[in-house]
């Protein structure tokens, strides 16, 4: 729809009253937002910010994508839910919240986990793109998806600490396009080097600090004010309050939009980011229900817990507890007679801790807990407290 097309009512002239009285944004810029179709993967940590304020700025039409269920563990960051939310889809709760907050938005929902088979058809009928998600397969899946349909991707990202902010495949005016998130990263790290939020923990502040300057962007990617953040890469250290901001170039390289391209279409992104990659020899693994068969059965072995102490005083289900950074120092204390579970809240660091062990010591009892503590406690025992 043109902007000459669309008009303001009474009601929404007031709302965005400071916006419009700005000169250098007025009534021009504030039509673009409504005309604008923004989407956001992912509702999580920095969803929720950048939800809430491109909601609360106007914008026309926001997609949602997002497949998970709303958790008690979120709401120490993810502000856009509350306890009565906890078990319902999170794209249901964010728009029962943002409905609530401007009427004036249409919101579309996709409860869907995005991958190659879905991501085109989603992610076409937008105009621009923030990218929300905690996950390496899922960045790329976005970076490239959004490169083949030549849409802008507003990237953030965060880490206990530390926030990241860029705006990937932006053209200016004079028709330049901007680099990619494939230029800054070629190649994602090895598996299990980086963990995410889940596993590694984030300060609940930050990612408001850096879903707002994601929603700032998109505002600016939309209306034309100021100058995006293309080119440029922002880190934020909460820690120490310090900023950065670094230049980037698009490489000649870069297999999706580089001189010689060699990506045309989407790919298997958790098997480029090593996340199915065959081992020579895989872990074995026991399942909750089986673990508590065991129990039940009296038979002998021994449980392991990898988390952190912290974890630990919230609930646990009587492993003797080896955080995982420890786990390599304190090896002669695990059985090597008897099998050995090891867990962790859901299956990452017991396996990561699984695979070192038996690497450098020659453990071949080893176990992991499928799906983690989270797993027995959804399973078997639901009383428990979950976090």
């Amino acid at each position: 729809m043109a902007i000459r097309d669309i008009q303001f009512s009474k009601e929404e002239l007031a709302r965005y009253n400071r916006h419009i009285i700005i000169p250098e944004f007025g009534e021009e810029a504030q039509l673009k937002l409504k005309a604008a179709k923004v989407l956001i993967i992912g509702s999580g940590g920095l969803g929720s910010p950048a939800l809430l304020y491109l909601t609360a700025a106007g914008v026309g039409t926001i997609g949602i994508v997002d497949f998970d269920v709303v958790d008690d563990s979120n709401l120490q960051r993810q502000v856009l839910f509350d306890i009565h939310e906890i078990g319902k889809p999170k794209v249901e709760a964010a728009r029962r919240r943002l409905e609530a907050l401007n009427p004036h938005v249409r919101f579309i929902l996709h409860n869907t986990h995005i991958h190659s088979g879905n991501a085109l058809d989603i992610i076409k009928d937008y105009d621009v793109v923030a990218d929300g998600t905690d996950n390496f397969p899922t960045r790329y899946l976005v970076n490239d998806a959004t490169l083949l349909l030549d849409k802008p991707n507003v990237y953030g990202s965060i880490f206990q600490f530390e926030g990241q902010v860029s705006v990937f495949n932006y053209v200016n005016s004079r028709g330049e396009r901007g680099p990619n998130y494939r230029d800054l990263y070629p190649t994602p790290p090895p598996p299990g080097l980086v963990p995410n939020c889940a596993e590694g923990g984030v300060l609940g502040v930050l990612p408001g600090i850096i879903g707002s300057l994601q929603a700032l962007e998109v505002i600016k990617v939309i209306t034309g004010v100021g100058e995006p953040l293309t080119g440029r890469f922002y880190t934020f250290d909460a820690l120490n309050f310090e900023s950065r901001t670094f230049k980037i170039k698009r490489r000649e390289d870069n297999p999706v939009n580089g001189k010689n391209p060699v990506i045309r279409e989407l790919i298997d992104y958790e098997q480029f980011c090593g996340m199915r990659a065959v081992e020579e020899k895989p872990v074995k693994e026991i399942g909750a229900k089986e673990l508590y068969e065991w129990q039940v059965k009296g038979k002998k072995f021994s449980l392991v817990d990898v988390r952190e102490p912290s974890e630990f005083k919230i609930v646990e289900i009587g492993g003797e507890l080896i955080p995982l950074a420890t786990v390599m120092d304190h090896a002669d204390q695990i059985p090597r007679d008897i099998d050995v579970v090891v867990y962790c809240k859901s299956g990452v660091r017991s396996l990561k801790a699984i695979r070192e062990l038996e690497e450098k010591f020659g453990f071949e009892n080893l176990f992991n807990l499928k799906g983690g503590i989270l797993a027995y406690i959804d399973q078997v025992q639901p009383e428990l407290t979950r976090y």
